[in-house]
């Protein structure tokens, strides 16, 4: 024998070994412990093998091996030609994906690294292996894909029984609290609420992005970039007002993992299953807020680059300026002439038509048309006796959500009718007179039901006209300047009538005209 055969005879094989626990649970990880000290103590007892790593993974399923950092270590390595031979417990934990278990087996067994079942007692490289290692494969598969039903079963039963559950790393807001159940994060919470209001302050969720990046605010998942999806996610997040759907999503299948919109399996809403931290008003005012900027009208048809369907939030007058002759919205534009820039607004069927449809549009400066805004905005803030119609307005409003008066005539009724026939039947006699009260009772019902307005939509507008009419009686001549913010609260519309004149319409409905004057 030549020395160097000699040399190879009594070289030591490099034998890895891989472990997985599929649970994170005290009893499992007494296993994994107990795994890597008995694959130690075997390997490094037998002279003829020398250790070449013991690769763990805890607490992860084995139907994905891509997602199984330590086993993917291993196969590198064994690509690598520094391990000689793997040992593994059993074909369950090398992998349950039977696809993926042939594709690994035959790839090492390619590169002549065998891989030892302890428990089934296979050797990979023997001819017959593949053949029970497939069938070993399937049982583990089909274990997987039972235990995957029982917890989608659970899950569903948790769900009908109103049972809610967070992911806490990452939802914005709230923590696991002593009990186990959702808490408020206080700081967390403040994020949630400043993205609320700026939302309904006009800002587009673009700007939200930039504020909460500029201020090095975190997202959900600790990231220093936010994007829109995530915010728009936020908003409209029910859960935010202390309620929850549960069922949003589901998993397909153990194989993939891979989650989809529910649409054809039951879903369960729960109400106030934790602390709120968005009130419902606020939340259900977003919600419409978000279904108007998604629905608005496309008025743009050529000529300008952009369309007006698309909900801008640079300038809150894209959204409030129309032209008083043909109704079109306005829309700014910078004209430049011999090196000087002016900032002007044109509706825009001018713009794409010409005179064609509207013969009299006015072109209007936008200092001019900002000084005008202000003197509208001093001037309802000076006069009283409009601050008394505001809130004569909101009077009138309170009527109008509860019905008009006839319907709170039709209420009182209701309550006198409940009361007599609680009575007779105490009496436990019947009588025709009891016949005509449940009638009369049914059709007031029936009436009031009919008359009475959307309560989760009124309760929107009522607030919108409350905090309209709260900031107009905040408003000080002497402090007024013209911004988007205070624009976007409180004025409903702004109408050019002609080159001399516009009218504003406040949050309310109260109206003024207010003279064009340049400066």
């Amino acid at each position: 024998m030549l020395p160097q055969q000699a040399e190879q005879s009594h070289k030591q094989l490099r034998v890895a070994a891989y472990c997985r626990v599929s649970t994170d649970s005290d009893e499992q990880e007494m296993s994994f412990e107990a795994q890597r000290g008995y694959y130690t103590d075997k390997i490094m007892r037998n002279p003829e093998w020398s250790l070449a790593g013991i690769f763990a993974d805890e607490g992860i399923s084995g139907t994905q091996s891509k997602n199984r950092r330590e086993f993917m270590h291993m196969i590198r390595l064994c690509r690598q030609k520094k391990i000689d031979m793997v040992l593994t417990k059993s074909v369950s934990r090398f992998a349950r994906n039977t696809v993926d278990c042939l594709n690994y087996i035959r790839e090492l067994k390619s590169l002549g690294i065998p891989v030892i079942f302890e428990k089934e007692g296979l050797n990979t490289m023997h001819m017959t292996s593949e053949i029970y290692i497939s069938m070993h494969g399937i049982f583990a598969q089909s274990e997987s894909e039972s235990l995957s039903g029982n917890v989608r079963i659970g899950k569903q039963i948790a769900a009908k029984n109103g049972n809610v559950s967070m992911s806490y790393a990452s939802f914005l807001g709230y923590r696991k609290g002593p009990d186990g159940k959702p808490e408020i994060d206080p700081e967390e919470a403040d994020i949630v609420r400043l993205i609320y209001q700026r939302f309904l302050a006009g800002d587009s969720q673009k700007q939200i992005k930039n504020l909460l990046e500029s201020k090095g605010i975190l997202t959900p998942m600790g990231k220093t970039t936010w994007t829109a999806t995530t915010i728009r996610s936020i908003l409209s997040n029910e859960k935010y007002k202390g309620d929850a759907l549960l069922q949003k999503t589901y998993v397909v299948d153990c194989i993939s993992h891979k989650a989809k919109k529910n649409d054809d399996r039951p879903q369960y809403y729960v109400e106030n299953s934790h602390p709120a931290i968005i009130s419902r008003e606020t939340f259900d005012r977003v919600q419409e807020e978000l279904a108007r900027r998604n629905s608005k009208r496309k008025v743009k048809q050529v000529g300008t680059k952009t369309a007006s369907g698309k909900y801008s939030s640079k300038y809150a007058l894209t959204e409030l300026l129309v032209c008083g002759c043909c109704g079109t919205p306005y829309r700014r534009c910078t004209w430049a002439k011999n090196g000087k820039k002016r900032i002007v607004w044109r509706c825009i069927s001018r713009l794409d038509y010409g005179k064609k449809y509207c013969p009299e549009s006015l072109t209007v400066d936008e200092d001019v048309l900002h000084q005008a805004i202000v003197q509208g905005l001093c001037s309802i803030a000076a006069d009283t006796a409009e601050l008394n119609a505001v809130e004569a307005l909101k009077q009138h409003v309170g009527i109008y959500f509860s019905g008009g008066d006839s319907t709170a005539m039709d209420e009182l009724r209701i309550k006198e009718l409940v009361a007599q026939i609680t009575a007779e039947a105490a009496k436990g006699s019947y009588s025709k007179e009891m016949d005509t009260l449940v009638q009369e009772l049914n059709t007031l019902k029936q009436r009031v039901a009919q008359k009475k307005p959307d309560t989760k939509r009124n309760s929107a507008v009522k607030a919108r006209l409350e905090e309209a009419a709260q900031a107009i009686s905040n408003l000080r001549p002497e402090r007024i300047a013209y911004s988007d913010d205070i624009v976007r609260q409180v004025i409903d519309c702004v109408r050019v009538l002609s080159s001399e004149k516009i009218e504003i319409t406040f949050k309310g409905g109260a109206k003024r005209k207010v003279p064009l004057s340049p400066q």
